[in-house]
Formats: C-alpha cells, structure tokens, sequence
C-alpha cells in the first residue's frame, strides 16, 4: 500500500508539474506575469522569488497551479480602506514592498493606514502615515513592488500591462493550450522510455517469441522464437492480436496451431493456461511479439502509441456523446490511485506505462471545450478572434460559473462512482 501511495503521488505530480510548467513557460515567453507557481495545495511549506515569480511548495503533494497576474485571486491582494499596512520605500520615495500579513515581525517598515489604493493602473497607495489622520499622502508605488499577502507569502503586485486578460488574443490562445500540448509531449517521452526499457517495439505480426517466464505450454508444444502462427482451431491470423483474442477466448482448453517454421507448415495440438486478468480467466500459452530492436524503432513508438491512445480516446469521447455514457466510462482520483496499484505491480515499466497513459488522457479531457477546462477557454479565444472581440465579462463570468459547477457535481458523481466500484461492490 505504501509503495502505491508514493508511486500515485509521483506520477500525478509529474502530471501536474509538466501541465501547469507548460501554462508557466509560455506565459513568461508571452510577457505575461506569473505571480506564483504552486507545487502543491493547501498551507505553505516554504517559497522563494526569482525573475518575478514567487514558487512555493505547499503541504498537500496533490496538484499544483500557476497563477497568473490578473487572475480572480488577486483580488486577496485588494487594500480595503482602513486597512493598516507596513510599506517600505526606496530612496526616491517610491513604495517597494506593502506587507498586507502583520505575521512577520522583522519587517521594517512604515505603518500605514490605508484611505484608497490603486496597484494596476495608476500605482498609487494613499492614507496616513504613521496615524497622522491629519496629513494625508499618496505615494507612489514601484511597477515591480512586492506585496506580502495575509498568509506571509511575497508576490509582485499586478499591473495592467502584464495581466492576462490584458495580452493579445494569440497569446491568451497560446498560454491556455501550453499545458496540453506539455502532456502529449510528456505522453510521447514516455512511450518512447517504455521502448528503450523493454528493448524494442513489438511488430504486430504473427510472428512470435516464446517467453522463458511460465506458463511453457508453447515452449513444451515445441514451439520456437520466430515460429508464424498462421491459425488457431482454424481461425486465420493476422497479427499479434489476433493471437491473443483467439487464445484468450480458450482458458484451460485444447486448441489447434497452424504453424509456419522455416517455411514448413505444422499443426500443433496443446491445451492451454489460463490467468486471471480484471476479474476473467482468460487463456494464455506462453508467447509474446517479436520486437524491432532498432533506435528508430524505438523513438517512433513514443509517437505511435501516443498517436494510437489519442484515436481510441477521441472513439470513446464520441461513444458516450452519441449516448453510450455511463460513469463507469469515467474515472477521478479514486480510479486512478486504484489503477496505480496494478501499474505498481508491474514494477517500472508499468509505473512509465501507466504514466504516459494518464497524461493522454489529461490532454485529451483538457481539450474539451467544457468552461472550466482549457478546452473552454480555448473555445472563448477562438470566439473572440472570429467576433473580434471578447465576450462581456459577465457572460464569461456566467458561462465559466456554469462551467465549474457541472464539473464539480460530475466530479462528486464520478468520484462516488469508483468508491463503489473499487472498493464497496
């Protein structure tokens, strides 16, 4: 169990990490602020600044988040009148830092009762100074001032200029598809390990190995590595795949093999194995595919089998959209941590299997165009280029709202979902 718990924390940080990285690179290549960069949820555990960017890694290992300048959780940064601050100037006089916290009893600086305060457009700071109520100032506060929110950590403040919702419409449409396009990347690398791990690609023909590991039926029926099944009880064959659908089918039953060895044709009689697999017995007898050991090989399998899961997922999206839904089509956190047990299992190679998986299905999902996901602020960008304009912010703010809500609620249904699924039924 423990071993399961710390390979499902890793590999959904992995895919946290690389999506919201891919959010983080192109915003900065963008011009576009990036106020934090969470590993993490919940209370902080430590967080350092460098090149505008505060990266804190908080308590919780599940999930993460990039926060960009002009997001809705700015708004924790607004300076309500009344506020008592402590500012700290430079030697022009210009506001360099704004400690909003009153947790951090080293900071030196001016107290500072707050009247008005405008971070983004004007960058002024008014109110008294020191408690004088008969003297009120309005400083000036520096583009790339630092404010110390309620819970200690620092960030820079937000000006118009960097916001997101400020930049031009390509880049916005850039930023919002970085993190898929970072998961199908992450899905390629990881097919393309798995090859190099296994020590080469199956070739999906007929042509077959036999496995030294048990059970030897194939092995004891004299089958030899490179040995072409041609039928089985009669059944032609095409491929690996056909190899094992036929044999499948026949757990601890006698079938017949049309073999092809150094261009002689047999037939074999032998009675097949069997193993459980979710919950079947299906048939085995002890051969696996042939591989292509080449470096080619290997590097095009990364992009193969990516190419591969994506069409079967795209399949499957349109399966349920054309009424064939049921949850059990769907899978959270619960399906995936009981996944992760199997992959486990399987050691490394299952782990990066399991791994590059996931992470085409998070791309895939990702694109939606459901608000809430990016596939939704996708479709918001695309509708803004053709109208030429962004929708009103409070239809956006509608829509998105409507958007969450039903993600919520398909969350805590899908979620029930695998609980009793997995662990109740």
């Amino acid at each position: 169990m423990l071993t399961t718990i710390i390979s499902f924390i890793i590999v959904f940080g992995i895919l946290v990490f690389v999506h919201e990285f891919g959010h983080f690179i192109v915003a900065k290549k963008c011009g576009i602020m990036v106020r934090e960069f969470s590993i993490g949820m919940g209370p902080k555990l430590f967080f350092y600044r460098h090149n505008h960017t505060t990266y804190t890694i908080r308590l919780l290992p599940l999930g993460g988040y990039v926060r960009l300048a002009g997001s809705e959780d700015d708004e924790e940064d607004a300076i309500k009148p009344g506020t008592v601050v402590k500012i700290q100037l430079n030697d022009k006089g210009v506001v360099t830092k704004i400690d909003l916290s009153k947790k951090n009893q080293l900071f030196k600086g001016i107290p500072f009762q707050v009247s008005d305060a405008d971070l983004v457009n004007g960058l002024w700071i008014e109110g008294y100074e020191n408690g004088n109520e008969d003297d009120k100032k309005r400083l000036s506060v520096d583009h790339d001032a630092l404010i110390v929110q309620r819970d200690g950590i620092e960030v820079q403040i937000a000006p118009a200029d960097v916001q997101f919702q400020n930049a031009p419409v390509g880049k916005k449409l850039l930023v919002n598809f970085a993190g898929i396009f970072n998961n199908i990347l992450l899905a390629i690398l990881a097919f393309m390990l798995l090859a190099f791990l296994q020590g080469g690609v199956g070739t999906n023909s007929n042509k077959v190995n036999v496995s030294d590991s048990t059970p030897h039926v194939a092995k004891t029926a004299g089958i030899k590595d490179g040995s072409r099944i041609l039928a089985v009880n009669g059944v032609k064959i095409k491929n690996f795949q056909d190899i094992a659908k036929q044999i499948e089918k026949q757990p601890n039953k006698k079938v017949k093999l049309t073999i092809e060895d150094k261009n002689k044709t047999r037939d074999v009689s032998l009675v097949t194995d069997s193993k459980q697999m979710n919950k079947q017995k299906i048939g085995v007898i002890g051969v696996t595919q042939t591989l292509d050991t080449s470096f080619g090989a290997k590097v095009m399998a990364g992009f193969t089998t990516t190419w591969s899961m994506a069409k079967g997922l795209f399949g499957a999206l349109w399966q349920m959209i054309s009424g064939h839904f049921t949850l059990n089509s769907l899978g959270g956190p619960v399906a995936i941590f009981a996944n992760t047990s199997e992959a486990t299992s399987m050691g490394l190679t299952g782990i990066i299997q399991f791994l590059g998986w996931l992470s085409i299905n998070l791309a895939i999902v990702n694109l939606i165009p459901i608000p809430g996901l990016d596939g939704g602020k996708i479709l918001l960008n695309i509708i803004q280029l053709i109208r030429g304009k962004a929708l009103s912010e409070k239809t956006e703010m509608i829509v998105t709202m409507i958007g969450f809500v039903f993600l919520a609620g398909l969350m805590i249904l899908v979620t029930w979902n695998d609980i009793m699924r997995y662990f109740i039924r």
